[in-house]
Order: structure tokens, then C-alpha cells, then sequence
């Protein structure tokens, strides 16, 4: 549908991350009357991000009273690499953690793309997988945010933020149950030209970003 609307020359792109579930609140909308039909899942499919406990009817009803965070499993396997590799979409992670429980990708996404998506499972090649994740969210920007002309390449005058990672190594350790957890095989991170992760440590009090705002029209 996105590739047919770019062709009919609309401006539509498109983003994903690499998992087989997402998160929301138990209490939105989404789970009113009807919910297994529409999204195709049953009790079993949702896991109770507090204690990490698959849902039943009863502690689902308990549950959605309180309001909290639940994981939805509810995409194939075969849905997320798909979509992962797939020439339009970009990488994204959209993060939460709060007190270390939330999802994986808060963590976990980029290393997951290049450590399971790339080397193990060759979804993809390596440039490419680094296009999703740099160039391309920038490019998408970059027409209404000046800044972000200077995101998502290496080339004099651009903004020094580098990942230095061993593609033999790099790889995801956050879970659903752990989703802190650190990623391994990224040796260094530079935001603005400063060291923010050195050999693979992250480097405390040191805090060279800056915000990205587009200019008020």
C-alpha cells in the first residue's frame, strides 16, 4: 500500500521495529470489548510488564481496573522481517522504560537489527541496515528540521554522533523480562564529538547532546 501511494507520487514513508510484540497500556481503548477479534490474540498473548505474568480472563479484568503496561504479542515472526527489511521502512526504536520495566526495543533495537537480522539471519546487508537507521530517518527530517541536515551521515561539518560497534560481535541482551539490559559489541558512542560510551562503558555525567527543534512557523 505505501510503495502504490509513493508511486501515485503521495509522501508517504513508514517505520518499524524488530519484535514480534508491542506495548501499551492495559487500560486504553484498544482492549475494549471485542479486542481478541480485532488484533487475532488471545489472554495468553499479553504479559504484565510489572511481574512478567501471561494474562488469563480474570487477572486481565484485575489488571485493566489498576491500568498499567501490558506487551502485546501479536506480530508473526514472519510479519516483523519482513517488514524490517523491506526497501521503505526505516528503523525505529520508540523506547519506553520506567523504573527498568517497559519493552526490549528502549534497549535493544539497533543490535537486534544488526546482530539477528543481519549477520545471523542475512535479512539484510549491512549498509543497508545502517541506511534504515541513520541516513534515512534524517533525510525524512531534514526538509522541515534544518538540523537534522547534519544527522545521519559522516562528512566534514556534520555533527559528530558515532557508534563504533564490531559487526562480529554486536548484539541484543534485553528481554521482555530484562529490557535494561545492555547490548553487547558496541565498543564506543560519541554524541557531538564527546565519548558518552568508552569501550563499551557508559561514561557518567557527560551530557553533550543537544535538542533537535525545527524553527516555529
Amino acid at each position: 500500500m505505501i510503495g502504490e501511494a509513493r508511486a501515485r507520487g503521495m509522501d508517504v514513508t513508514t517505520e518499524c521495529y524488530p519484535y514480534t510484540a508491542g506495548m501499551t497500556s492495559l487500560e486504553s481503548a484498544i482492549f475494549d470489548e471485542g479486542w481478541q477479534e480485532a488484533m487475532g490474540i488471545a489472554y495468553k498473548d499479553l504479559m504484565w510488564v510489572a511481574t512478567g505474568e501471561r494474562l488469563t480472563a480474570e487477572s486481565f479484568a484485575r489488571y485493566r481496573k489498576t491500568g498499567g503496561l501490558v506487551a502485546v504479542f501479536s506480530i508473526p515472526e514472519e510479519v516483523a522481517k519482513n517488514a524490517v527489511a523491506h526497501a521503505l521502512t526505516m528503523i525505529a526504536s520508540d523506547g519506553l522504560l520506567q523504573n527498568g520495566k517497559g519493552h526490549p526495543r528502549a534497549s535493544g533495537t539497533y543490535a537486534r537489527v544488526l546482530g539477528r537480522f543481519v549477520r545471523e539471519a542475512k535479512t539484510m546487508t549491512l549498509m543497508d541496515a545502517l541506511r534504515k537507521m541513520t541516513f534515512m530517518p534524517a533525510q525524512r527530517l531534514e526538509n522541515r528540521i534544518a538540523m537534522m541536515k547534519n544527522k545521519g551521515r559522516i562528512r566534514i561539518g556534520a555533527d559528530a554522533d558515532l557508534t563504533l560497534f564490531d559487526p562480529e560481535r554486536v548484539i541484543d541482551r534485553a528481554t521482555f523480562e530484562e529490557p535494561g539490559k545492555y547490548s553487547e559489541g558496541i565498543v564506543h558512542v560519541l554524541v557531538n564529538g564527546r565519548l558518552v560510551v568508552k569501550d563499551g562503558q557508559l561514561q557518567s555525567g557527560v551530557l553533550p547532546g543537544r535538542a533537535i527543534r525545527a524553527e516555529i512557523q
